[in-house]
């Protein structure tokens, strides 16, 4: 009786992939050789009993040397200065206002506070996050905003960042003085800021979800940032807690619908418009808080 005859499991074109193939099949001890046919090419052999088996190595080297496709990644806005206008905003209103402890008019006008804003005037929720108690609170609320606004900015375009931090810190002091009342009142970026870094981290999950190029550390590390930025200000007598987590929590929504409306950042044009109508209704709100 005649000896089984070697068999075939792949035929290459080219000599450096059946190279390749027979690699594989070695690092796995299996034997095999590369014959050369006319009609066909380069023929890699092995015994038959180790047929079954390098058929199905090489199938399993076939799908791990795959080519991939490039990896999608997020559309971002780019440079922006959106931030660093509303720092400086913040930051000029202090020159004027003074610390909390001078008596300017404008705290007595513009602060979030429960009772006013329960009896109609909602437009403190907007103005109070422009005023500042002293330099240290206006000092560690500009150099949060400028760094985590920047990055909002640049990811979603300074319009619609603008308008999240208004939005999230508008919220955020709505919901609190709604859940606390009379006779609370509070002042400070702050709760925009906590806005700004749950908005950050919204966007960034969402983007890494739909499989853009965002790698763990950047779609989760705003959230712990945000969390350890709670545990820091809470040990804080004048830190309110409470109006931070509000804000964050708005800001987590507003990021998410973002992300999920408008998937790229809108042009540069829209982006401006935007910015300007943030302008706008701080101004408007300040305009009805003075009258």
């Amino acid at each position: 009786m005649s000896e089984p005859l070697p068999q075939v499991v792949r035929v290459a074109a080219e000599r450096t992939r059946a190279d390749d193939w027979a690699l594989a099949l070695a690092a796995i001890g299996i034997a095999s050789r590369i014959d050369w046919s006319p009609q066909h090419g380069y023929l890699v052999v092995v015994e038959p009993q180790d047929a079954a088996h390098a058929i199905a190595t090489l199938g399993t080297y076939d799908d791990e040397n795959r080519p991939r496709a490039a990896p999608v990644l997020p559309a971002e806005y780019g440079r922006s200065f959106g931030a660093v206008a509303a720092a400086v905003l913040i930051c000029g209103l202090f020159v004027i206002t003074g610390p909390r402890a001078g008596g300017h008019p404008w705290f007595d006008a513009g602060a979030a506070n429960a009772a006013r804003i329960d009896a109609g005037e909602w437009w403190r929720a907007i103005t109070a996050l422009t005023l500042h108690a002293d330099f240290p609170h206006v000092l560690g609320n500009t150099i949060t905003l400028l760094l985590f606004g920047t990055a909002l900015c640049a990811l979603v375009g300074p319009g619609v960042g603008l308008w999240l931090a208004l939005l999230s810190g508008a919220g955020g002091n709505l919901l609190n003085t709604a859940l606390r009342g009379a006779p609370h009142s509070a002042i400070g970026a702050s709760t925009a800021i906590f806005g700004v870094i749950g908005g950050l981290a919204a966007v960034r999950v969402m983007q890494r979800r739909r499989g853009a190029d965002v790698s763990a550390w950047r779609a989760w590390a705003p959230l712990g940032a945000g969390i350890a930025l709670l545990g820091l200000l809470g040990s804080s007598e004048r830190s309110d807690v409470l109006a931070h987590l509000f804000g964050f929590g708005v800001g987590v929504g507003l990021g998410a619908a973002t992300a999920a409306l408008v998937p790229e950042p809108l042009r540069r044009q829209w982006q401006y418009v935007l910015a300007g109508a943030a302008a706008g209704a701080v101004g408007l709100a300040w305009r009805l808080a003075l009258r």
